[in-house]
Parts: C-alpha cells; structure tokens; sequence
C-alpha cells in the first residue's frame, strides 16, 4: 500500500528543505552504511502519530534553463500539486505576503488539493502577529512554525495528517505478485510492459516520457498470478520537464512502494549514469526485492565477452544491490525476455521467506565459532540468540550483551553467512543488534 505524499511547496529561500530536514529526521542519513548508494534531498518519509507518509522536497528539484525565479516557482508547484495528497505552502513571516506568494495560490487554488498554510521563521511570541497578513492567500488558518527552533512542526503535521485520504486495503491478494518496472525515460519499459503481456496494452513511443499514468494490469502465467505497474514517466512536455531528472525519480517511487518486486531496467545500449543509481537506491532503501534488466541488448555490439564484462560494470556501480540478479533482454525481438518472470517469482519468495529458528542460530553459531567477533577496548560482542521477526524484507534480531560492539564489517560477515545458507537472492536483508533483556541488569 503506497503511503500518502505531502510536498511542500513555495518561493525560494522561505525555508523548505529546513521544513523537509525537521519532518523526515535522520531517516535518510540513518539507512545504511553501504558504499555506492546515491542519494537526494528530495523525497523523504516522515511520520507523525502512527502516520507515515512520504515527503517531497521541491526545493530540491531543479529546473535547467531560464533563470527566471518565477518560472522555477511555478514548474515545481505543478509538480507537487500532480503528484501530493496534501500540499504545504511556505511563505515568509519577515517578509510578508510577495508576488511570488500570489502566483504559486492561485496555481495551488486551481489544483483542488488541500492545502495547509505554513508561515515559517515566526521565530518568537514577537513575530506571531506577522502570521495575519497571510489570511489575504484565501488558504484559511495559517500555521506558524520555525525550522530553525522546530516550532510549531507538530501542529503543522496533525493538521496534514487530518487530511490524508483514508487508508485503503491491498485490492490484491497476497497471492498475487506485484511488480513495477521503473528507471529513467525511454529505457524501454513500456516496450518492456507490452512483451510481457503479449499485446500492445501500454502506449509506445520513442519520445521519452510518454506513459501518463501508472498503470497496473493483472494477468496470469503458468498458475502465477502477477501484477505490473508500469511507472509513469513525464506528465508535461518540454525540455524543462524531460531535463528535470529527480522528477521521474519523485514519480517511481509510488510505484516502488506499492510492488513486492522492483524491475530497475537499463539502456544496455546508453550504460549506467547517476539517475539510474538515484533510482536502484529508492527501491533498495524501500527493502523491495529488485532484479536488474537491461533492456535493448539486440542493439549492443557484443563479442563472447560483452555480457562478463557489463555484468561486473553492473557490479561495481551497484555495489549497494551485490543480492540483486541480472537478467539481459529485449522488449523489441523478446530476446530472453521469457527467463525474467521465473526470476521474478524467485525474488519473491526470497522476499517472503522465513527461516526456522533453530537452523538460523546454528548457521550464526557456526559463523561465530569460525571467526569470533573482534575485541573493541578489551570488550569482545557476545551473541545470545538470533530470530528472524518479519518478511518482505527478511529482518533479523541478534540479540547481543553490547549493541554498540557490532561492528558493520561483522555484520557484513553475517549478512553473507546467512545469505550463503538460505539463499535470498534478489531481496535485501536487515540484521538488528538488541541488547539482551537479562544483559541490562
């Protein structure tokens, strides 16, 4: 079930990514301390009340092109008002109500989203009284809050969240394997999408940024019921749209949150470049399971050599996805386009799998007899007790006498120990150190 999106909207220098920053806490810095995963500013995931929700930063969406303060404005609030289920509007409480502050409320009136009025920098009881000039918007009761002192965050957030749309149920069954394609323009995923199904359901076009909307088309093959949601591409036309490059990331990513598998496709023909990595690391940061296809592969010169060695370029640039298998087709001639669902089904159930207790902690006994943990200031890491708590992705507990001894270099070792045991391909996996409840005393 995809969460809701809350963007935040306004002029420059009001204070937006300070706002972005305060809602999504150290979520993004805390991830994972992996090399090669590439990351933005721009999309977040916040949480207030047992609410969570994801967050997108226009701030950090930039517009190639003119200069012009008023233009960059306006791009990123349609791009906002296109892709939120609640749009913050920021204004300035030390500098009133601008003209620019009027162009982006009549864009946002039109949209017919709601919208929550947010005076920042109302830094003191002083500056509270500046807040009433911006009932002239028309947006009703502004909020006033500080980024800088964290003032007023809370009350902005309860109001947001009032105004999500009700929760919905998965419309599929648990049965059923959701899988979304996603990567930059024009890598062929619409091609990709109609292979697959067999039939031209999905629009094709050779101009990037054609597919409207995300579309989700259930089939069935082989007694397997599937899924695919073909992420949107670009909505608008234009070079200043098809240029903005973070906004087919801020698109896939509803995708990501609703499947189980994550198709990251590349150009086999135009190679790996920084987008395709912002792309690949959503989707792992997400816990989704990916499989990594490189689509038009009919179209690159090959020798008996060419799929070794755009493998191991795979490999060094996603070092990050080291799990994630790599399937070579394409949509055009369908050329080994029939080993990707199989793969697709393996994932999941990697995915989805739940190991015995029991044989888990015989493979991280045997692990640790092998190779102990090291000392850390005559300290040595003392594992208890491993048990695996949740699915999709697989999450490991090690229950331990020091949390802070884990170093991630052993962890890394379990990691591949498990890994090496049981499988998983295809799907990321978390290992947790906790402290042993009899270890506190």
């Amino acid at each position: 079930m995809a969460r809701p999106v809350l963007a935040i909207v306004g002029r420059p220098n009001v204070g937006k990514s300070t706002i972005f920053n305060r809602i999504v806490g150290d979520r993004l810095a805390i991830v994972e301390d992996k090399p090669g995963v590439t990351r933005d500013r721009l999309y977040g995931v916040g949480e207030w009340l047992n609410t969570s929700f994801s967050v997108i930063d226009t701030g950090g969406i930039e517009i190639d092109g003119e200069d012009a303060i008023l233009k960059s404005v306006r791009i990123q609030a349609e791009l906002a008002i296109e892709e939120a289920d609640v749009i913050v509007f920021m204004v300035d409480a030390k500098a009133g109500v601008t003209p620019s502050d009027e162009e982006v409320a009549q864009l946002l009136f039109r949209s017919k989203k709601p919208i929550v009025l947010a005076v920042n920098k109302v830094d003191n009881l002083a500056r509270q009284d500046d807040i009433y000039e911006f009932y002239s918007l028309g947006f009703g009761d502004p909020v006033g809050i500080s980024g800088s002192h964290g003032i007023g965050i809370g009350d902005l957030l309860e109001v947001v969240c009032n105004l999500f749309p009700d929760k919905k149920d998965d419309e599929y069954g648990e049965e059923v394997i959701k899988f979304a394609l996603i990567g930059r323009p024009n890598v062929g995923k619409s091609s990709m999408t109609n292979a697959i199904l067999g039939e031209e359901r999905v629009i094709v076009s050779d101009v990037a940024g054609t597919t409207r909307d995300a579309i989700d088309t259930p089939f069935e093959r082989d007694d397997q019921k599937f899924v695919i949601i073909d992420t949107a591409g670009m909505r608008k036309r234009g070079k200043v749209y098809e240029n903005t490059e973070k906004y087919s990331v801020m698109r896939a990513m509803k995708a990501i949150e609703r499947a189980d598998v994550v198709l990251v496709v590349i150009d086999g023909q135009e190679g790996i470049i920084d987008q395709d990595k912002h792309i690949a690391g959503y989707a792992h940061e997400a816990g989704k399971a990916i499989v990594i296809v490189v689509n038009k592969w009919d179209v690159v010169d090959k020798d008996d050599k060419t799929m070794q060695h755009f493998t191991q370029t795979i490999r060094d640039h996603f070092l990050f996805l080291s799990y994630a298998p790599i399937v070579f087709v394409s949509a055009k001639t369908t050329q080994r386009l029939h080993k990707l669902l199989p793969v697709v089904i393996q994932v999941a159930e990697n995915h989805s799998l739940r190991v015995a207790t029991h044989l888990l902690n015989d493979v991280v006994s045997d692990a640790v007899a092998y190779n102990p943990p090291p000392t850390d200031k005559g300290k040595r890491l003392r594992i208890n007790y491993v048990t695996q708590v949740a699915v999709k992705p697989p999450v490991f507990v090690l229950f331990v006498n020091e949390p802070e001894l884990m170093h991630f270099s052993y962890e890394r070792y379990l990691d591949n120990k498990i890994r090496a045991a049981f499988g998983f391909e295809g799907t990321p996996i978390r290992i947790l150190s906790r402290r042993k409840s009899s270890d506190k005393e």
